[in-house]
Formats: structure tokens, C-alpha cells, sequence
């Protein structure tokens, strides 16, 4: 298993466990995927991911639709998505992915949270350098008829994959949910979802991820209280989308 394995294992789905902020994120996703890439499903690749993923965290089809035609509106404001860098306390670096239609408010709660928490908002440049940008697409999978993991990944490093694993996701009633995590190059994007489809594999979701491309940095337990504190913050603002460190993973 590779870093993004590791990686993964330790944020499995962290970010949106709330119902509410995962459509709203979705919402917001979907409105940029039009504005730059039209609203034809079928034309727009990141749009269909996206649709995929909206079905299989059982958002209303009648939420999508109205996503979809909000973003079609001239009177509609542009979600733009801005990174922001910067360093939490004990020299932990962190990247934050964002969707927002006022930069104004976004930096402001942003740099507070930082600061309240012992941090730096730094500029641009000065932490991207330890993450390298990933493309990341989740297929679902039948127990019944498992995926050959292994075949899978020999024929989808001609397509760019680097990282090919299985998850699986037990929720809150014990109920498992098997899916086949492929990790690629951004650039591989395309390529790797134009697989997915024409293999007539499910796919639930498709999307872009930072994995720190340098040592992790441990810490303490008590350091990791106050640093999941400053990311806990973070995540909270309706604004905010992705959060990165490069903090080691907890032990199990």
C-alpha cells in the first residue's frame, strides 16, 4: 500500500459526515463544474462525476436539478475555488481548498482560525510544494462478484492510476459498503473516468485530492488534540471544502 492509502485511511470521509454540508458542498461543486464545462451531462465529464456522487450520497435528484439550472442562470454568482496555505501550531503545514462567492469573508474566517489556534496564514506557494495534486475516483463493488484488484490496477496504469486498493465503509447500523479506491495523476483526470464508464463500472464519485509528497510530521497526543482543534474549525466553515496537513496518521 502506498501513501495515499495511508492517507486516505486516515480522513475516510472525516470531512462531510453531516448530510446537510455534503449536499451543500456537492451544490457548490456542481455550479462551477457548469460554469466551466456547460450543463450537458453527457459533455461534461466533472459534472457527471459529480452527478454520480450526488446519487450515491442519496441526495434528492430534484437538488441537482436546480444546482444545475441556478448555474445556467445569469443572475447566479460565481463560486470561485481559492486555496489557502499556511502552518498550524508545532510547524504543521496546512492546505485549504475552498468554494466561495466572497473571497473577502472567506480569507477573513479562514486567518482567524489560524490565529486563534496558534497558527500562520501564509502565502501563496509556501506549503503546496509538499502536496502533490491527485485525482481520485470510488467505484462501487458488488460483494458478490468482487473486483480483481490486481487486474484492475495493471490495466489502469495505462491510463495514469498510480494507487489502486479497496475500502470498506461500515456505517452507523453495521451495514457494509465495498468500494475500489483509484488514485492517478491530476492530468490522468479524463483518461481514468473514461475507463471507469466504458468498463461499465458504478461509479459513486470523482474528484481531486492532496497527498503530502514529504515526510509526514508526528506528533504528540496532546499536539494532535490542538491541531485537530484548528482543522475541526476549519471544516465547520460553510466556505471550506477540503482540508490538507501534513501530519503523520494516528496509530490504530
Amino acid at each position: 500500500m502506498g501513501r495515499a492509502f495511508e492517507f486516505r485511511k486516515e480522513r475516510k470521509f472525516k470531512r462531510w459526515g453531516h448530510m446537510a454540508k455534503t449536499f451543500t458542498r456537492i451544490g457548490k461543486e456542481i455550479t462551477i463544474a457548469v460554469k466551466q464545462g456547460g450543463p450537458d451531462v453527457v459533455g461534461n465529464p466533472r459534472l457527471r462525476a459529480l452527478v454520480a456522487e450526488a446519487r450515491s450520497e442519496n441526495m434528492p435528484k430534484e437538488n441537482v436539478e436546480r444546482a444545475i439550472k441556478k448555474a445556467t442562470e445569469s443572475k447566479q454568482g460565481d463560486f470561485k475555488e481559492v486555496t489557502y496555505e499556511g502552518y498550524g501550531p508545532f510547524g504543521i503545514a496546512y492546505l485549504v481548498e475552498t468554494a466561495t462567492d466572497n473571497t473577502t469573508r472567506t480569507v477573513a474566517n479562514v486567518r482567524s482560525y489560524f490565529t486563534k489556534m496558534g497558527g500562520t496564514l501564509g502565502t501563496s506557494g509556501s506549503v503546496s510544494f509538499m502536496f502533490d495534486h491527485k485525482c481520485v475516483f470510488r467505484i462501487k463493488e458488488d460483494p458478490a462478484n468482487p473486483i480483481d484488484i490486481e487486474s484492475l490496477e495493471l490495466e489502469l496504469i495505462d491510463y495514469g492510476a498510480e494507487e489502486v486498493f479497496e475500502e470498506t465503509e461500515v456505517d452507523e447500523d453495521d451495514n457494509e459498503t465495498r468500494q475500489v479506491v483509484i488514485y492517478g495523476s491530476y492530468e490522468s483526470y479524463g483518461a481514468i473516468q473514461k475507463y471507469i464508464e466504458d468498463n461499465g463500472y458504478e461509479l459513486a464519485s470523482g474528484g481531486f485530492e492532496r497527498i503530502p509528497n514529504t515526510d509526514l510530521k508526528d506528533v504528540t497526543p496532546e499536539q494532535r488534540e490542538t491541531l485537530n482543534k484548528l482543522t475541526d474549525l476549519l471544516e465547520e466553515d460553510e466556505d471550506v471544502t477540503n482540508v490538507y496537513t501534513n501530519m503523520k496518521p494516528a496509530e490504530e
